[in-house]
């Protein structure tokens, strides 16, 4: 190929990508694809008001603090911060934070690139972009104001200082950044510490395979990853002294500010049963496992299937040198073992869910685009022949996923946005005591629409108690009622049901149901005695389903 043809070829490909993600920008209002096999995920109708409601209370209602109700930010602060600052310049808008998370998607596009384009070619790097932005899978989560993509962004930023290392005139400076994003990634999503091997991997392979003289890190030498050089030690050290001192000053200002009990509390609402039987974590992990699945079915096993025959050829009588090096470069290693580390860490909780796996799919992605590069260019009969197969059924798979994307975005879909306008001026329209909406939904409802709004699930005060100190005069729900949030409004309220509006596609939460809370006579407070206020009672007036008791 001619150099004109092959520059053509280049932009033509880049174009591309650019188009596709732009694409991830049209129709920011619309639903979560309906339809689709991540149609249980509850991201989609809380996520996006939980993890930002300081930010959107604080524009609002001028404090972003609700005592007692589900206050993440003393956990997880950098999300809310960032909606902060941006709701100054656009107002309180779903619109608005979904333009930013794309944005950060976009960011993340660019920080691959520059993470891959010194690990086997220009083209490796774009195999890897065009399988991220056609994705499917991606396309749906990217769209939506949840923790993970700016997870992924601060460790993609620190892998790129981290695989850099030796190049620095002052590695220590770039040590030390290294672990205020590792202490950002803390404050952005908790299960970050699942994603430290990979990063510590990074630093020790990076100085491991330096050059002495240049300090590049293209042509990794594994001879010398053990034991690990004195400069890498003191990288890593100087990293986790960073991440330990910036971590702890915002853990002091939280204890300062007696926020310790909301911190705690995101621990201990993401607590999940665990199978009852001796081998839980091999149930566990075989569930988070298949989970991977949710990614992509042939990119995912495709990737895998690389893995395996590089460590065939490593193994192989002939210790392919091509395959050592793979296995003990910076962002291959860590790669493996960042998507290893997530989950892990669904393991560990028993609790996969399609969203946790954004991160993953990155990473395998990574895997098979430098697995696959790598096989192209190695010497042999068979391993260039099989890189150049997985190369190809990557392309293929990658066109019909751009199909699929192309489809979801050509056909949006606003049944959320609607169902929480509708039940908005329903309420607005009926006053009813306090302008204020209990609801497992309100936060995003409060994103959507502005109403003031408790959560009815999550809190550090029990529901009855918030009842108590709040007097909402609304309650909405999914499809039923929970018996136990039932008891617990009975102790204040007695129910009407009023509006209902279909919203999404999961059987089991696809009509939002609106109910008014009518006070008790004289403020009377009702005793749970028993399961008497788990039932429908005399005075109530809905048709809802009740859900059947947990505790019988």
């Amino acid at each position: 190929m001619n150099a004109p043809i092959k520059r053509l070829a280049l932009a033509g490909w880049i174009f591309l990508i650019a188009g596709f993600a732009l694409v991830h920008f049209l129709h920011l209002g619309a639903d979560f694809p309906n339809h689709t096999e991540w149609y249980s995920d509850w991201a989609k109708y809380t996520d996006e008001g939980w993890y930002g409601n300081a930010a959107i209370r604080a524009h609002l209602f001028g404090n972003w603090y609700m005592p007692g109700d589900f206050n993440p930010a003393p956990a997880v602060p950098v999300w809310p911060f960032l909606e902060w600052v941006l709701f100054f310049f656009t107002g309180v808008s779903v619109v608005a934070v979904r333009a930013l998370v794309v944005t950060i998607f976009v960011v993340n596009l660019a920080l691959s690139y520059l993470l891959l384009r010194g690990r086997g070619g220009r083209w490796v790097a774009l195999l890897a972009l065009t399988l991220l932005c056609t994705s499917p899978f991606l396309y749906a989560f990217s769209r939506l104001a949840i923790l993970e993509p700016l997870l992924t962004t601060f460790f993609l930023a620190a892998l790129n200082l981290a695989v850099r290392l030796p190049r620095f005139k002052r590695p220590m400076v770039a040590a030390s950044a290294i672990g205020l994003l590792f202490a950002l990634m803390l404050l952005t999503k908790t299960s970050a510490a699942f994603l430290l091997p990979g990063l510590i991997w990074a630093m020790l392979a990076a100085f491991a395979s330096a050059d002495p003289e240049s300090g590049s890190t293209e042509t990794p030498s594994p001879a010398k990853l053990w034991p690990p050089s004195r400069e890498a030690v003191r990288a890593v050290l100087a990293a986790g002294a960073a991440s330990a001192v910036s971590f702890g000053l915002w853990m002091g200002f939280v204890a300062s500010r007696g926020l310790l009990g909301d911190f705690r509390y995101l621990f201990l609402v993401n607590k999940w049963e665990k199978p009852k039987v001796f081998y839980w974590p091999a149930v566990s992990f075989w569930w988070s496992f298949h989970g991977g699945l949710w990614i992509d079915h042939i990119l995912v096993p495709l990737s895998g299937i690389v893995f395996l025959l590089v460590l065939v050829y490593w193994l192989s009588p002939l210790r392919a040198e091509w395959a050592r090096k793979l296995l003990a470069d910076p962002v291959f290693g860590a790669s493996l073992l960042s998507a290893a580390g997530f989950i892990l860490f669904m393991t560990y909780q028993n609790h996969p869910q399609p969203r946790y796996f954004t991160v993953v799919a990155l990473f395998t992605i990574f895997v098979l685009a430098q697995g696959a590069g790598a096989l192209v260019k190695a010497s042999g009969q068979w391993a260039p022949r099989l890189g150049a197969a997985a190369v190809a059924v990557a392309v293929i798979s990658a066109a019909s996923n751009a199909a699929t994307t192309l489809t979801y975005a050509a056909h949006p879909e606003y049944t959320w946005v609607n169902a929480a306008q509708n039940l908005t001026r329903y309420i607005d329209a009926h006053p009813n005591g306090k302008r204020l909406l209990v609801s497992i939904s309100g936060d995003d409802i409060t994103l959507i629409t502005h109403l003031p709004t408790l959560c009815d699930d999550f809190g550090t005060a029990d529901l009855a108690e918030k009842l108590g100190a709040y007097r909402p005069g609304w309650w909405a729900t999914w499809n039923s009622v929970d018996a136990g949030t039932l008891e617990d409004l009975h102790s204040h309220f007695s129910l009407e049901q009023v509006g209902s509006w279909p919203a999404f596609d999961d059987p089991d939460r696809n009509v939002l149901i609106l109910f008014k809370l009518h006070p008790l006579p004289g403020g009377k407070v009702r005793e749970a005695v028993g399961k008497k206020l788990r039932v429908k009672l005399p005075e109530d007036r809905f048709t809802a389903t009740v859900d059947a008791d947990e505790d019988e």
